[in-house]
């Protein structure tokens, strides 16, 4: 018997709302607005007074205080084409004494047409970029508008990761250590490449790769206490990942995968292999992951050291219990607000969120 088309709908649409149900909405939550309208707000980070400095993906940054928007001036040109253009924004762990902010972007400057991500770091004064340089330009450009990767962290030595997306080019930049792309890179805070990194002694390789066998790594944070360096990427369609990053490891893209194509047709027909490693997590249907952090803070009681992650996809902020680096349970929570982009602890040890066409809210547990 064939079944009718919206027959056909109201399966898939069951299907998937019971895909989503299996993490419950938790009520206990409510949140309060502190930077309203925002477009995209692909990150912010705390100044030492309590400012905040956003960074819209289109090429604004915006420093708020005292309640007032004011656009900072000194950036370079932002390269803006489908996911890329201006990204993430964090502060040097000795910010008080040095001063230096660091960046990622989209910039079409080196070799080739089209764009790659860049990370730079600058100084800020009286809202105007300073003493800006570019540590690391991904290579070579494309005119691809996807997976730019681009977040920032940095570990408790004081190193600097960041990830470049695979540039939509899957079955040649992930799985290759003599090219850019498809990777996590660590790299000194002025831009040299640590002497220890895994690929140092490989002529051809380049250094600044710590990991490779990423798609498009949108999260990255430092795991408090344990100092491990943390990422989710998106899949195709399923097979969201988080994963724990270590050295010269291969983390599978896109030879193993829980995911297929968006057409629903598999490029791979494994998802385990020896010598690449298995997620700790992985989300089928995907929920397009984004932004990514650890609540480390007395403000939420037995939330605390929980895991949150931003969906695109469907919505919510996804809290995530963890034992022994696996996920046991799954909340959503501010469910409904908008894409969730980003999100980091604040100063005072309250979560904010920054959610498109909203802006930046901050957690509060009722």
């Amino acid at each position: 018997m064939k079944l009718r088309f919206p027959v056909i709908v109201l399966i898939f649409t069951s299907l998937l709302t019971c895909a989503q149900d299996k993490n419950p909405v938790n009520t206990e939550n409510s949140h309060e607005v502190i930077v309203p309208d925002l477009s995209i707000p692909w990150a912010f980070t705390f100044l030492p007074d309590g400012s905040i400095l956003i960074n819209e993906k289109s090429g604004e940054l915006i420093h708020f205080k005292e309640g007032n928007k004011t656009n900072v001036s000194g950036l370079p040109e932002i390269y803006l084409r489908g996911q890329g253009g201006l990204m993430d924004i964090i502060l040097h762990p000795d910010y008080k004494n040095n001063g230096w902010i660091y960046f990622s972007y989209a910039s079409e400057k080196g070799d080739g047409q089209g764009g790659n991500t860049t990370i730079a770091r600058a100084k800020l004064k009286n809202n105007t970029i300073t003493n800006f340089n570019v540590l690391y330009k991904a290579e070579p450009n494309s005119k691809k508008g996807q997976h730019f990767g681009s977040r920032l962290a940095f570990d408790n030595d004081g190193y600097l990761y960041f990830s470049v997306g695979d540039r939509g080019n899957r079955d040649v930049n992930p799985q290759d250590i003599t090219r850019d792309c498809g990777k996590i890179y660590r790299i000194n805070d002025d831009g040299s490449i640590p002497k220890d990194n895994p690929f140092i002694k490989n002529a051809k390789a380049k250094k600044a790769i710590y990991s490779f066998g990423h798609r498009n790594p949108q999260g990255m944070t430092l795991q408090p206490g344990t100092g491990d360096i943390w990422t989710h990427e998106h899949g195709p369609k399923g097979g969201d990942e988080i994963n724990i990053i270590q050295p010269g490891k291969n983390y599978g893209w896109p030879i193993i995968s829980y995911g297929v194509n968006y057409s629903g047709t598999k490029f791979t027909d494994i998802t385990k292999k020896d010598g690449m490693e298995q997620p700790i997590h992985y989300w089928v249907p995907s929920i397009a992951p984004s932004g990514m952090s650890f609540i480390d803070s007395d403000k939420y009681g037995d939330w605390n050291g929980n895991l949150l992650v931003g969906s695109l996809k469907f919505q919510y902020l996804d809290m995530c219990t963890i034992k022994n680096n696996k996920v046991i349970k799954e909340e959503r929570l501010l469910d409904g607000l908008g894409r969730v982009r980003c999100i980091e602890q604040g100063p005072d040890g309250y979560i904010y969120v920054g959610i498109e066409n909203l802006g930046i809210i901050k957690l509060i547990k009722k």
